[in-house]
């Protein structure tokens, strides 16, 4: 089975093409991290009581007024101003809410994946908006980077989208994300097959078309044949994702290596 990985930024279109990629002709499973991550912090979970314990006694609007049986939902544009933007403060208030949301979003990433697998699906999408940053790019066979060419794209469809940020809430939730473009860089390293870029700077029909074009690729690279023995065969399977890993593991590896070396030289 292949892990399609599909990330990019904040309002570039990245959720677009996922509910794309799920419905006909794709009909392809897609594991969003983001909504995952809303579900693990529901009330009664114990995701919501750990944020409640750090953030509540300093965040007097952390809780919206109309309770639920389990509690009171999550206020979460006074948690995003709470973590998002520069200064060590939110900084550390970020780290800290990733330490609580991130596990419990990948035990049920992995739980979704193999239920896929399971069901005899030829490729599975991981949607995660920090697919680098959080280090899923070593399991994805192929990365989709859907992105913009200029940040100040991202800030008007926020913007449209969420009418309740201020243009400063929306830069910094851009900023938050990294630089959409570093991304497509990035992906683009893993050479053709498994890096793939989708500019996001016009309309839906034209993102429609560049997705269809991308998926006949990625059909190709991965025919139903091979994905047919690949579930039937679980051994085959697993050294195929061992040897998958390690290749994308020594991309990452050379990518920060890069970095740090650019780094050194300021």
């Amino acid at each position: 089975m292949l892990l399609l990985g599909l990330t990019g930024s904040i309002a570039t279109g990245k959720s677009t093409v996922s509910s794309l990629l799920s419905r006909p002709p794709y009909n392809l499973p897609v594991v969003d991290a983001d909504l995952i991550a809303r579900q693990v912090v529901e009330p009664g979970t114990a995701g919501y009581h750990a944020i409640l314990k750090h953030f509540l006694p300093t965040t007097p609007d952390l809780l919206l007024p109309d309770a639920t049986p389990k509690g009171r939902p999550l206020n979460r544009p006074a948690l995003g101003r709470r973590v998002f933007g520069a200064g060590e403060e939110r900084e550390r208030d970020r780290k800290v809410l990733n330490g609580i949301v991130h596990p419990a979003v990948r035990r049920e990433m992995y739980r979704q994946m193999l239920w896929a697998y399971l069901r005899g699906q030829w490729a599975v999408v991981l949607d995660v908006p920090l697919l680098f940053e959080s280090g899923w790019e070593r399991y994805c066979g192929t990365i989709l980077v859907v992105g913009v060419t200029d940040p100040k794209i991202q800030m008007e469809r926020l913007r449209a989208r969420d009418a309740h940020l201020s243009e400063e809430d929306a830069r910094n939730r851009v900023i938050s994300q990294g630089d959409v473009r570093e991304k497509a860089e990035r992906c683009l390293r893993r050479g053709p097959g498994r890096g793939v870029v989708v500019w996001n700077d016009s309309g839906k029909e034209v993102l429609e078309r560049e997705v269809q074009r991308i998926m006949q690729e990625v059909r190709r690279a991965s025919p139903r044949w091979w994905s047919f023995l690949l579930w039937i065969c679980p051994p085959l399977a697993a050294g195929v994702a061992t040897l998958s890993w390690w290749r994308m593991r020594r991309v990452q590896l050379a990518w920060q290596a890069e970095k740090n070396r650019k780094k050194a030289k300021l």
